[in-house]
């Protein structure tokens, strides 16, 4: 099975960015390129503990929704939010409404800026578990976790960050080009690939 499918624009891609225009966006023009910047991180990490239970679809869609309630997903913003800001968003029917995730983006912003303090920031610290290899070859090849997403799940939750389990973290990760796991066959792949080698942290 090689999870790879040509979509009805001509182009070839992963199979699963293809089966509707959000996720071709997606795939072909973000998962996998890397993100470096601690504003971005916090707001992927935060994305992605909202998904859990959930399609990514469903959070892309609200994406826009989210960031406007989160203050774009700057640390320093939402680390100021308070019991006002907490029922404002569970009456935000454009966002998935779960007051644990809600508060989990909270403690989240608070962690990003602590570990700024201690002079690690979120970047060195979600980078320092970048994978290299191997390549995949198929949808056999793509994993729930690794050692890596459980190593860095226990350190973030070490640092305060909250629905930050293996799976969360991993996704994460490919999300965020720490790991590129676009299919070997998959043109998307190149370009990820070459983004990622320009990163130094």
């Amino acid at each position: 099975m090689s999870a790879i499918a040509l979509g009805d624009d001509g182009v070839t891609r992963c199979a699963w960015g293809d089966s509707t225009s959000e996720y071709r966006a997606y795939h072909d023009t973000e998962w996998g390129f890397p993100v470096a910047d601690d504003v971005r991180l916090f707001e992927t990490l935060c994305l992605e503990g909202f998904q859990a239970g959930l399609s990514w679809l469903t959070i892309l869609r609200k994406r826009e929704a989210f960031r406007a309630g989160f203050a774009g997903f700057d640390p320093e913003q939402v680390a100021t939010f308070g019991d006002q800001d907490v029922a404002r968003l569970l009456a935000d029917a454009g966002i998935v409404r779960h007051r644990g995730k809600i508060e989990a983006a909270i403690a989240n912003a608070h962690a990003v800026l602590e570990l700024r303090a201690a002079g690690r920031p979120l970047p060195e610290l979600v980078w320092a578990y970048r994978v290299d290899g191997p390549v995949p070859r198929s949808s056999r090849d793509w994993k729930a976790t690794t050692p890596g997403s459980e190593a860095l799940s226990k350190e973030l939750r070490k640092a305060g960050f909250r629905f930050v389990g293996p799976t969360t973290v991993y996704s994460t990760m490919q999300a965020c080009g720490v790991v590129n796991d676009h299919l070997a066959t998959c043109p998307a792949r190149a370009a990820t690939e070459r983004a990622r080698q320009a990163v130094s942290l």
